[in-house]
């Protein structure tokens, strides 16, 4: 579980974040990233977004977002999480259901970097 520092949780900081058009994607993830920072001490705010057309059943849908927050929660403790945006919002693709760990991790990874 992500602290409360890292989460982004209100809808005005989602619409916020998607009005920005800072957009990046690839197979499994789309990710959008809000505004530039202005601190370096404020923290990166993280949020994910699995709307029902992803996959009707719940478990999946929460599977998909239990794997992403793993994968935010390593990039934190490792400290490789300290990006130019204010906050970044996560949207897997139909391919994620099939995707293991490591291969989210990867593409994460790669959002992160093309950003």
């Amino acid at each position: 579980m992500l602290k409360k520092a890292y989460r982004l949780k209100n809808p005005r900081a989602f619409d916020a974040t998607y009005r920005q058009h800072h957009v990046s994607a690839d197979k499994y993830l789309i990710l959008y990233a809000g505004r530039e920072r202005t601190e370096n001490s404020a923290e990166v705010k993280t949020g994910f977004a699995v709307s029902k057309k992803y996959h009707k059943r719940a478990v999946k849908r929460n599977r998909i977002k239990r794997l992403l927050r793993e994968c935010c929660r390593l990039l934190i403790k490792t400290g490789q999480y300290q990006y130019k945006y204010q906050s970044l919002i996560f949207i897997p693709k139909a391919a994620a259901l099939e995707a293991n760990f490591s291969t989210i991790q990867n593409s994460v990874n790669f959002l992160l970097n093309k950003i």
